[in-house]
């Protein structure tokens, strides 16, 4: 058996904005009912975090869970611990109607920081990145250069951007051309 590897093994890019590959990260789609008291206690047990509201990302010690849609969440935990907690969730929910998949190995993880984060984002991706309309803590699910994307910010100058494996190569040589220093258009510098 191989050992699991990133799809940018450990990708690294300095400009406007530092690019690097996030690493391997157990994630989980969860689908159901999102009002749910079982799936609110399965998603705390599993990653000591609240449910989060509409378009919100919480985080506690042991993960974070992003809200996705009306009926969707993404929960993020440590890679090894990604079977056992779609195991728990599929246990916990058993008789409910959910979907809980564990699509960790389809994923591309990016940490992006820098204070030209929205600026470069802006480039490529539709979302109007004003902090008043994506502020620190709300995810976006939308696209960055023609690609499926969510991103959200943990700070002012940090984000994390999720895509699909199969294209992760590819965003993160869109986000690294974009990043080129002197290529800022300085869109959101009068917004801070």
């Amino acid at each position: 058996m191989s050992n699991a590897v990133t799809a940018l093994n450990g990708a690294k890019y300095s400009g406007l904005i530092d690019i690097a590959d996030a690493g391997l990260m157990g994630m989980i789609t969860l689908r159901g009912d999102l009002a749910s008291a079982a799936m609110a206690k399965v998603v705390k047990s599993i990653t000591g975090a609240k449910m989060p509201k509409p378009r919100g990302v919480e985080t506690a010690g042991k993960g974070s869970v992003a809200w996705m849609s009306p009926d969707e969440l993404l929960i993020m935990v440590d890679y090894p611990a990604a079977d056992a907690a779609e195991a728990k969730i599929t246990d916990a929910l058993s008789g409910q109607h959910h979907l809980a998949v564990n699509v960790s190995d389809a994923r591309a993880v990016f940490d992006l920081t820098g204070d030209h984060l929205r600026d470069v984002l802006a480039k490529g991706s539709p979302t109007n990145l004003n902090p008043d309309a994506l502020p620190i803590g709300e995810v976006r699910r939308t696209r960055l250069g023609q690609l499926a994307v969510a991103f959200w910010f943990t700070d002012e100058s940090a984000a994390k951007l999720v895509c699909f494996r199969s294209v992760g190569d590819h965003v993160f040589k869109w986000l690294a051309n974009a990043a080129q220093n002197g290529s800022s258009p300085n869109f959101h510098s009068d917004m801070r």
